[in-house]
């Protein structure tokens, strides 16, 4: 075992993949000799060379245009959109290319490609450069999407976006690039739509997701510490497909459902589990679902302000320990 930093387990799952599979190629902005423009894929361009990692123009248009043809013809891309923002900027090849081309050829077409993107807030880049857009993603039939939250899954999920068949959606949040966690040696492989439980209790179930996950596991000690309450954490991980046993069997065990979400309300992942809850597991629950959010604003690039509206763990403790 070895700790690493998640931007650093980044650049190691692309290499393993890499390694493993002469198709897999990677392409997208300063991502070859600049390492990234958040340090996330130094060393590839100096062990695979220009043929497999590609620096491109300011066009994320024309990245995911080859990245889709390049998929078509029998390679493995990586695509790289440097911030998840600007998936507004090419969304149409994603929306209707993407995730449409293997059911509008009957399946003689495949497109067993990644798109990995930054995405989430707390670094103070504004409006335009901190959103968490996983719920436009979710929303579109035909894409898989995975949210890590710590080093070791980078590298799981990674590769099994790589193996996938299907184009999968990959964000990686921003504001976890710095933090460190223990991963093992050798190869590491996981399975897209399996959701892990963190932590054990029977009072509350609380579902989290990539950036919010640490922050749901550093409330669910102080609820125990201070009010003895005893939360099961979930990190979801996984948006399609959802593990929706995992859920709803850990909702169904404590009768309580908390939803820690970075996305706007309206419309968030959250809402979906909520959904799927009152359908399946509506005579277990022993009180309202509640659902912990950012408002439905754009996000402010005050310091003070953008760590006012994103969930908390203060505001995680407060809410959970209110409602019980």
């Amino acid at each position: 075992m070895t700790a690493i930093t998640y931007r650093d387990a980044v650049a190691r799952g692309i290499a393993q993949e890499m390694r493993r599979d002469p198709d897999v190629v990677f392409l997208g902005e300063d991502v070859a000799a600049a390492g990234g423009v958040f340090k996330t894929t130094s060393g590839l361009l100096e062990e695979f060379g220009p043929k497999r990692v590609r620096d491109t123009p300011i066009s994320e248009q024309a990245i995911l245009g080859a990245a889709m043809g390049a998929a078509m013809t029998g390679l493995r891309p990586i695509a790289e959109i440097m911030f998840s923002d600007f998936f507004a900027v090419c969304w149409d090849l994603i929306a209707n290319e993407m995730a449409k081309s293997r059911y509008m050829s009957d399946g003689q077409l495949t497109l067993p490609l990644v798109v990995r993107c930054a995405n989430g807030a707390g670094l103070r880049f504004g409006a335009q450069h901190s959103q968490s857009v996983e719920n436009w993603a979710m929303a579109v039939p035909g894409l898989k999407v995975v949210a890590p939250s710590n080093p070791r899954d980078v590298i799981g999920l990674l590769a099994a976006a790589v193996r996938d068949p299907d184009p999968v959606i990959f964000f990686e949040h921003k504001g976890l690039y710095p933090s460190k966690g223990e991963v093992p040696d050798g190869e590491i492989t996981d399975e897209l739509g399996r959701a892990s439980v963190l932590r054990q209790g029977g009072d509350a179930t609380i579902v989290a997701l990539a950036a919010m996950v640490p922050r749901a596991l550093a409330a669910a000690e102080k609820l125990s510490a201070e009010d003895g309450i005893e939360a099961t954490v979930v990190d979801v991980r996984s948006l399609v497909p959802l593990d929706t046993q995992t859920i709803l069997a850990e909702v169904t065990r404590t009768g309580r459902l908390f939803t820690v979400e970075e996305n706007p309300r309206l419309c968030g992942w959250g809402a979906e589990i909520v959904s799927i809850v009152a359908e399946e597991a509506f005579g277990a629950l022993a009180g309202p679902v509640i659902r912990i959010t950012t408002p439905h604003i754009p996000l402010p690039a005050a310091d003070r302000l953008e760590d006012h509206v994103l969930p908390s763990v203060d505001r995680i403790v407060e809410t959970v320990s209110k409602a019980l």
